[in-house]
């Protein structure tokens, strides 16, 4: 249907086409459509040349469900909680700013902080290191914005030396909240170094490593092994709601790294090895669901 459909768009622009595929699907498709039997006929009287380019978009699929690198930004985007009816923005808690004591994480009381600052060049030149350098990278750079607000204020700031830590950052963060004038000359830029402080403190944000370590291991193995080594590999750490700790990988998790397994792989060499190897997957994965006391939203709408 597909090919049909190809060669009925290039007969409309009365094209004579040169095909090129990238991916396995891709080389599929042209050589289809270089065997159709229209095609032919097409091509003899076609007045007009092209060059035609198949690209297989499996891999747009890792880069969705991948963790990519050492940013801050893209962990910020992952770990906080979105901003209501936005997609690109995140919810920032604005309580260590005010006089208000809580432990509760999902107090209300306070509008949330938001990453867009438009009107704050601060603000937009350290998101923009957020995106641009590698994580250590950025959170010095938070401390440095910081350090020259403060002392543009005559805030009584001492600039550390080392290793930046969330509480270092916090105990900078600290010195605004009695002035109101630098609170709001500075809100911006407050609300990306308290975004950073939450992320780094964050529950998600070392769950985040281990994915990052567990796919770049995955990478060399598929690298050496074949698909079915990949996936005895995987097995063992698949496990039911009773049998895993705070350390182990939940049932959503699988089915990131499954999707980021099977979209960077490429052509797979089907077979009785890799047959069984998937069956061993899919029911561990089944069970592990079927075990689940409360299913998630995810597993809710795929079961």
């Amino acid at each position: 249907a597909l090919v049909g459909e190809l060669d009925s768009l290039f007969t409309a622009l009365g094209l004579r086409e040169e095909s090129f595929a990238v991916g396995a699907l891709s080389r599929v498709v042209a050589a289809e459509l270089a065997s159709y039997a229209s095609t032919r006929n097409r091509r003899r009287t076609a007045t007009n040349k092209a060059s035609v380019i198949f690209v297989d978009r499996t891999l747009d699929l890792a880069g969705a469900v991948g963790h990519h690198g050492d940013n801050l930004a893209e962990k910020i985007l992952s770990v906080l909680p979105k901003l209501p009816g936005h997609k690109t923005d995140v919810m920032i808690n604005m309580v260590e700013l005010t006089a208000l004591q809580t432990t509760d994480e999902t107090c209300s009381i306070i509008a949330p902080g938001c990453l867009a600052q438009p009107n704050d060049p601060a603000a937009k030149a350290l998101w923009e290191s957020f995106m641009n350098l590698k994580q250590k990278e950025a959170v010095m750079e938070a401390r440095r914005h910081l350090v020259e607000a403060a002392s543009r204020e005559n805030l009584p700031i001492k600039m550390g030396m080392g290793r930046v830590t969330p509480e270092q950052l916090s105990s900078y963060i600290q010195l605004f909240r009695n002035n109101l004038k630098a609170l709001e000359n500075h809100c911006g830029l407050l609300q990306l170094v308290l975004a950073t402080v939450q992320t780094l403190k964050h529950p998600q944000t070392s769950r985040w490593d281990n994915f990052l370590a567990f796919e770049r291991l995955l990478l060399q193995t598929i690298g050496e092994s074949e698909m079915p080594s990949v996936l005895n590999q995987l097995l063992p750490m698949i496990k039911s709601y009773n049998e895993r700790t705070k350390d182990d990988y939940a049932c959503e998790d699988f089915l990131v790294l499954l999707i980021y397994i099977y979209s960077v792989v490429g052509e797979i060499k089907c077979g009785k090895e890799l047959d069984t190897a998937e069956e061993k997957v899919k029911k561990a994965l089944v069970k592990a669901i079927c075990d689940e006391p409360e299913p998630s939203p995810l597993l809710q709408k795929i079961t």
